[in-house]
């Protein structure tokens, strides 16, 4: 008999494809550093452990691309989504995207509860604080911010959000329930969002598309990135409307055992398409119990 096949490691596969890394990373990093970074964020997240290795090593790999490097330091993420591990830029890595390009600057804040203020929209837009506050607790913001500058422009691009309505747009788009990533990353979360918007007005690189791109499809469960495509830069994701097709009666499940049922009616095609989300919708009712 023959002997069960082990999978590969992370830090195995890191290891073996690290010449890989070295030729996607900018002149700026080195691949002994970047392997250095991935594995601290890798040990430091528990659950990534439990993802499928090569789906961490394909987030890697597309961090590596756009010369951000995850974990603490915020300009990206290795999220876990269930058995796979999901790519997501901060807000400083958009931030350092944009800022490279040497065309337009950009910046993000935070208002904080009874923060005053004065925000004023239109041809003119303005956004002053001069009430300066020592709050740092993320669960007291009350209104985040972005400001963008394209160079030898007149006036700048100002977002300014709500709390209320960065929750109403995550609650929108959000189809892994309390798995996403905001509710363990809410100051990130927050500052992203209006971010986003002022974004749409700057002129973008081909890694400030691609970022954008990646990060819409985190957000709708629609990543699913592979080593080839991280690599190549073809990934493509999954178009928005099947996904809230897809989804509906797993979504719908109020146990596990309605979850496993619905789940196992499936074809395997749709088994296949539908892995990820069930996943994660199980290690809810699991954290929920």
């Amino acid at each position: 008999m023959n002997a069960p096949e082990q999978k590969t490691s992370f830090p195995a596969l890191l290891e073996a494809h690290k010449r890989q890394i070295a030729l996607a990373l900018p002149k700026h990093l080195s691949a002994d550093r970047m392997c250095r970074i991935a594995l601290t964020a890798f040990r430091t997240t528990p659950k990534l452990g439990e993802c499928d290795p090569m789906s961490v090593l394909a987030a890697v790999i597309q961090a590596a691309q756009l010369g951000l490097e995850p974990g603490l330091n915020g300009r990206c993420y290795l999220i876990p989504y269930g058995n796979t591990c999901t790519f997501v830029p901060g807000w400083k890595g958009l931030v350092e995207l944009v800022n490279r390009s040497g065309r337009a600057s950009v910046w993000t804040g935070v208002i904080y509860q009874g923060q005053k203020f004065d925000y004023q929209q239109g041809d003119s837009p303005k956004l002053s604080i001069p009430d300066i506050s020592n709050e740092d607790n993320p669960e007291l913001i009350a209104y985040t911010y972005a400001v963008g500058r394209v160079k030898g422009a007149d006036q700048p691009v100002i977002e300014l959000w709500s709390k209320e309505k960065i929750e109403k747009h995550r609650d929108k788009y959000n189809k892994v329930g309390k798995q996403h990533y905001s509710y363990k990353h809410w100051e990130m979360y927050a500052r992203k969002v209006p971010l986003l918007q002022v974004l749409k007005y700057l002129p973008a690189t081909p890694e400030l598309e691609a970022a954008l791109i990646l990060n819409d499809a985190a957000e709708m469960n629609a990543q699913h990135l592979t080593i080839k495509d991280a690599i190549e830069g073809t990934f493509v994701p999954i178009p928005a409307e099947e996904i809230v097709n897809e989804h509906e009666g797993l979504k719908a499940a109020k146990s596990i055992k309605e979850l496993a049922e619905i789940f196992n009616k499936l074809d395997a095609d749709e088994k296949k398409r539908h892995k990820t989300f069930y996943e994660v919708r199980h290690a809810e009712f699991v954290e929920a119990s």
